[in-house]
């Protein structure tokens, strides 16, 4: 079978970072973020279009200054087992933090909905860098950056262990021999860690795809070495096609490197694209975009976050860009990093640097649906994704995308035309992982 494009929905409520403007299109609804019709129309519109994914992002603390849709949205898990019931094939994935949950509790949420979806459950793996989110889970100050990526490995470990407490063959219930459980096919985890103790087993029997797929985001250092440990899907920062191709071979050259198949992670680009009739109408678009969600204080703020939601306002915006790089140290280091390099090296002021984190960047993914196919086409040849985590501002954008550059992908045999699988492993292509005590037992 010739490799396929994935393809993941990434919807936008009333504006993620970026998005200031969208809450104020007539088309999106005001209470979009916390509708739940909102998103089962979504899921069924990407499952219509044989999507893999729908894709939850969440963080656990805001501000007044935070992102409109970040303001008032709908906890994943809760949120992705009511589109469960509403959709048969596509998967549901869903954004939660190894810093600010406990493994059995976590691992008994994903566990859940992956029975409720009938093995169709993803989990992204999320280190938490808005630095305000210790002060609600009781703690003073936000684990530092190794730390927290030390305690997310062991999180993820524990987390399968307790996913294989059950062995497939655990429940005969037979009731001639009036036997329900086989105690035999039933493991305790007894962990014990540099940052868990876990005893289990949980309560809860494997899926049809044995256990959730893990995903993960990382572009630091730290995080691309957890992601080649343990993901099996990464949402991967995108750029330039030749930042893509660098970041999608070292990837796959560091999963190599920790003994798995590289064919066993699938790295997925973000995208925007904009589909007109015409390249000139959608690169118009395109900056009509850019100038609906261009509002100075929301990208200050917006800067912000990188710096542990710190607030620029408090500094002469003309002034050289101010000394904060301590900020970063426990926030989001690799991104902060990045900025006070550029702001040091090309001598930029803070105004200058707060317009710069929304300045217009031309989209490779805009211009008519052959445009786009084509595109999309020789990224993929290129070897810079498996896949592509789509992001639209509107139904009406996502439907000129499905109906005009989705058949165009399939004719070129580069997308499904059915789904292969019931579950999210199936359509990704990943296996099934066999559990533990049945594969130590078999190989004695």
């Amino acid at each position: 079978m010739s490799r396929k494009i994935h393809l993941a929905l990434h919807p936008y409520g009333v504006g993620g970072p970026g998005q200031h403007g969208l809450w104020k299109d007539p088309r999106v609804a005001k209470n979009a973020s916390i509708d739940i019709n909102y998103y089962i129309q979504q899921a069924q519109a990407a499952e219509h279009a044989l999507f893999d994914a729908l894709f939850i992002v969440d963080s656990q603390f805001i501000n007044a200054t935070y992102p409109h849709h970040y303001l008032n949205r709908l906890e994943p898990l809760t949120l992705l087992s009511a589109v469960a019931t509403h959709t048969r094939h596509i998967g549901l994935v869903g954004t939660a933090s190894s810093t600010y949950n406990s493994p059995f509790n976590l691992a008994r949420r994903f566990a859940s909905l992956d029975h409720i979806s009938g093995g169709r459950a993803g989990w992204n793996v999320v280190t938490s860098f808005d630095t305000g989110t210790s002060k609600n889970f009781g703690l003073d100050e936000h684990l530092d950056y190794a730390t927290r990526y030390g305690r997310a490995l062991e999180f993820v470990q524990v987390a399968r262990g307790l996913w294989d407490s059950y062995e497939d063959d655990a429940f005969p219930a037979d009731v001639e021999r009036n036997v329900f459980l086989d105690p035999s096919r039933l493991h305790a985890l007894d962990h014990e860690g540099e940052h868990f103790k876990v005893a289990g087993p949980l309560n809860l029997s494997r899926s049809p795809q044995g256990q959730p797929v893990i995903f993960q985001a990382g572009v630091s250092e730290e995080g691309r070495d957890l992601a080649a440990q343990v993901a099996e899907g990464i949402y991967a920062p995108g750029g330039t096609l030749e930042q893509a191709q660098e970041y999608y071979t070292d990837i796959k050259r560091r999963t190599a490197a920790y003994g798995r198949d590289p064919e066993h992670i699938k790295i997925f680009i973000h995208g925007g694209p904009v589909v007109a009739a015409t390249d000139e109408a959608a690169r118009r678009r395109e900056r009509e975009i850019f100038e609906e969600d261009n509002d100075f204080d929301r990208n200050l703020a917006l800067l912000g976050r990188s710096f542990g939601a710190y607030d620029f306002s408090v500094h002469d915006l003309d002034a050289p860009f101010p000394d904060v790089a301590h900020l970063a140290q426990k926030g989001g280091r690799t991104g902060a990093a990045k900025i006070i390099a550029r702001a040091r090296e090309q001598k930029l002021t803070l105004r200058q640097v707060a317009e710069s984190v929304n300045e217009f960047r031309n989209s490779p993914f805009v211009g008519s649906p052959q445009t786009v196919a084509d595109t999309i086409e020789q990224w993929f040849q290129a070897g810079t994704f498996d896949g592509i985590n789509l992001a639209f501002r509107t139904n009406d954008e996502l439907e000129l995308f499905v109906d005009g550059v989705v058949p165009l992908l399939q004719k070129r045999d580069l997308f499904r035309t059915a789904y292969e699988a019931d579950t999210l492993r199936g359509n990704l292509g990943l296996p099934i992982p066999a559990n533990r005590h049945t594969r130590e037992r078999e190989s004695e």
